[in-house]
Order: C-alpha cells, then sequence, then structure tokens
C-alpha cells in the first residue's frame, strides 16, 4: 500500500483530496491502494452526505469563523481540528471482493484499525455502524466513542475514511454542534461532552500503528492534485455543495 501524509492549506481542499484520490483510483491512475493521513490547521465542521444543517449551530459558526462543509460519503456530522487524527484508506473491491458489502468493509477497516491501536489504549471496540470506543472510566458506564468514520464505494474502489481524537478540545464540539438526528443505541441520551472522549496516545504513535497496519510503506509521489484543485473550487467550496 502506498502512504501519503498531506495536509492541504484549506478543508475544502483537504475534503477534495479524498474525493480526488477516489476518482483517481477508479480512473485506474493510482498505482495501487493509498493510506492518506493529515491533521486540520483550524477548526471546521464536515457533514455527511445527507446530513442537514439542523445538527451545525450556524450562528455560531458564523461568528466564530468555522467553515462547514459536505462530505461525499454518509454518516454523522463531526467537527474537526487541530487534536484530531483523520485518515483515508483508498481500497480495491476487485482484489478484496467482501468490500461490496458495507457490513464486511466497516469490519475489514474498523477491525484493522482497532487492532493496529489496541497496544495503545485498552478495550478498543466497535460500536454503533462505524464507532470505535474505550470502556468509560466508570464501570457498568456505556462505552465513550473516539473514532467516527463513513465510507463510499465507487465503481469496485472504496473510499473509507474517519477521525482519531486523540487531544482535541471536546469542549468544543457543542460549541459549534447541535444535538444529532439519529443517535447509536450505546449513546442513550448523552450529550456531546458525554459521549465522546480522546484515546490517550500521540499523534505519532497513532501514524505509526496505522502505517504498520495498513503495511504502507512506498511514498505516493504523484498526488491528484489538479483533480483536487478543481473540486475545492467546483464543490467543496460552493454554498450548493
Amino acid at each position: 500500500m502506498y502512504h501519503l501524509a498531506l495536509t492541504l492549506e484549506t478543508p475544502a481542499a483537504n475534503l477534495a483530496l479524498d474525493e480526488a484520490l477516489l476518482d483517481a483510483a477508479v480512473e485506474g491512475e493510482l498505482p495501487g491502494e493509498v493510506l492518506r493521513l493529515w491533521e486540520p490547521a483550524q477548526f471546521f465542521v464536515v457533514l455527511g452526505r445527507s446530513s442537514q444543517l439542523a445538527e451545525v449551530r450556524e450562528e455560531a459558526c458564523r461568528q466564530d469563523n468555522v467553515a462547514v462543509l459536505r462530505r461525499p460519503s454518509g454518516g454523522a456530522t463531526i467537527l474537526t481540528g487541530p487534536g484530531c487524527l483523520m485518515y483515508a484508506v483508498l481500497l480495491d473491491a476487485e482484489r478484496r471482493p467482501e468490500l461490496h458489502s458495507v457490513d464486511r468493509a466497516h469490519e475489514l477497516v474498523l477491525g484493522t484499525i482497532a487492532h493496529a491501536l489496541a497496544p495503545l489504549a485498552r478495550g478498543i471496540a466497535r460500536h454503533g455502524t462505524s464507532d470505535l470506543t474505550i470502556p468509560a472510566e466508570r464501570p457498568g458506564d456505556p462505552p465513550i466513542k473516539f473514532s467516527g468514520n463513513s465510507l463510499r464505494l465507487k465503481r469496485r474502489r472504496l473510499l473509507y475514511h474517519g477521525t482519531i481524537l486523540y487531544d482535541f478540545p471536546l469542549d468544543q464540539i457543542e460549541t459549534w454542534l447541535a444535538n444529532p438526528a439519529r443517535r447509536p443505541a450505546y449513546r442513550g441520551e448523552r450529550g456531546h461532552r458525554q459521549f465522546v472522549t480522546n484515546l490517550p496516545a500521540a499523534r505519532a504513535a497513532l501514524e505509526n500503528a496505522l502505517t504498520a497496519a495498513w503495511n504502507a510503506n512506498e511514498p505516493l509521489v504523484n498526488w491528484p492534485s489538479h483533480r483536487t484543485t478543481e473540486l475545492a473550487a467546483t464543490r467543496y467550496a460552493t454554498v450548493e455543495w
């Protein structure tokens, strides 16, 4: 697998790069499967493909100059920024036919990530559709989430991407996100602050663990920069999208 450690300057460009990698994979322009790791320099909100703006505190985002964008995959609305490691894997469903099943895709990717991170924190488990959690500090309390993930399958190529909170200012989440319209059963009525946590690990340790787990040892030198620029300008930076 190829490795791309690349954070671009704007939120729009960073989201566009994930989709550009998927499109490049579909068109046969990538040399193989890819792991991308990046971390935003500023806070911004990302809606899932079908998420509603009601999940965002729009006025607070406007006042604080927090961008609100939309990604091409499903899943819930998230807040990202410094202290949140972002990852994306581009996988070949021709080589991995099990990826045509959404459930199997979640199982493969989240299983790989959970196994990779297991030495860094005890009790990592999958909950809901595509969350990774660790046990609550108090015995008997429900688990708490540190990673949310989503996917998009396009012509036998899979984009699977998500978040890993490790040094994130968790109190900020309720400042810019409203309560979600849909909640996984294990969340119950917990608010954002009670539901999420940071994984107790350093960024370098997370990156090393993920890179090793995916055997992403070959640098991706030629990434789809032109596709990224075009998508950022024509889609991700537009109000309509």
